[in-house]
């Protein structure tokens, strides 16, 4: 099949390179908005004599949530949540976008695919978080975690990915190498290079997928009705 990685910054796509996977790696920016622009707009530049592209794959490194995800190990999502897309309450709830019927919060990357990841890398399993601030204190970290109890790790870019990825109606992934625990902002215990050996190592690992059959197209989310879509 033909893969398009996509990461937020250069030393990311350099950990992704190393890996020799047969993927193509694209450097889309920081944040959602960066990063589903940078997409889109080489998914739409995609067909070419190589064919269209069969599967898209948000990468990088992000915080782990104790103690599911250590650092080092990596995080294959579940699903991918816009963590902070929706409003907040008076009385300190939240109610995401997809509740408020204006779209949705969420991606779930076709299981199948999802598990034979975590099968060839040994990645735990769980949501993957999409924020525009990443965490730096225990009561941010603990309001994620009441609403995500079941949350493996937080990035900045998997749900813009996966918006652009839907919009041209192909499947997507999302893959984290953990450098820090979710929590108190504490720079100096970051791990960012072992971080991205792992990364390296996870992709090496991958590269018996992402040379099998390409899988089979999700249908784009132009093609749905707003009605349907939450």
């Amino acid at each position: 099949m033909r893969v398009l990685v996509v990461t937020a910054v250069a030393p990311e796509a350099e950990a992704v390179g190393a890996a020799d996977c047969g993927a193509e790696v694209l450097v889309g920016g920081v944040g959602p908005a960066a990063v589903a622009a940078r997409t889109a707009v080489a998914l739409a530049a995609g067909p070419d004599r190589r064919g269209p592209y069969d599967l898209v794959v948000s990468a990088g490194i992000g915080g782990g949530f104790v103690p599911y995800a250590p650092v080092g190990s990596l995080v294959v999502a579940e699903t991918i949540v816009a963590a902070d897309l929706g409003a907040g309450l008076p009385d300190g709830g939240w109610l995401a976008v997809d509740e408020l019927g204006f779209g949705r919060s969420g991606h779930r990357p076709p299981p199948e695919l999802a598990q034979a990841a975590v099968e060839l890398t040994g990645a735990l399993y769980a949501p993957v978080l999409t924020v525009s601030t990443v965490t730096g204190s225990a009561a941010r970290a603990a309001e994620l975690t009441g609403r995500h109890p079941r949350a493996g790790a937080e990035a900045m870019e998997g749900f813009g990915v996966a918006e652009a990825a839907d919009l041209h109606g192909l499947p997507v992934l999302e893959i984290r190498a953990i450098s820090n625990a979710v929590g108190p902002r504490d720079r100096d215990a970051w791990r960012i290079k072992d971080a991205l050996t792992a990364l390296t190592e996870g992709f090496r690992r991958l590269r018996p997928l992402f040379e099998a059959p390409a899988p089979q197209r999700p249908v784009p989310r132009s093609a749905v009705s707003p009605s349907k879509e939450s």
